[in-house]
């Protein structure tokens, strides 16, 4: 799962804004809004922004680790 806010601090830290971004990858603003919001780049994208940002660790923005708990209740804890 991608982690845009660690992304977005990225090129921040760069001086960048979303457009400088997109233009980086050759797409439209609104292309990549809604890549972000679906939390998907292409593998192409991921290795283009890990160069151009000389982001050092990409495994902990592109690939996060999300863990859900489940609680399970039991029929008489409902009660």
């Amino acid at each position: 799962m991608l982690d845009v806010n660690a992304l977005k601090a990225e090129w921040v830290r760069q001086g960048l804004r979303q457009k400088d971004v997109a233009d980086l990858l050759g797409i439209a603003p609104k292309t990549l809004s809604l890549k972000l919001k679906k939390g998907v780049l292409g593998s192409d994208e991921i290795e283009l922004l890990t160069e151009k940002l000389n982001i050092n660790n990409p495994m902990d923005i592109f690939f996060k680790k999300e863990v859900t708990y489940k609680v399970i209740l039991k029929a008489t804890d409902a009660a």
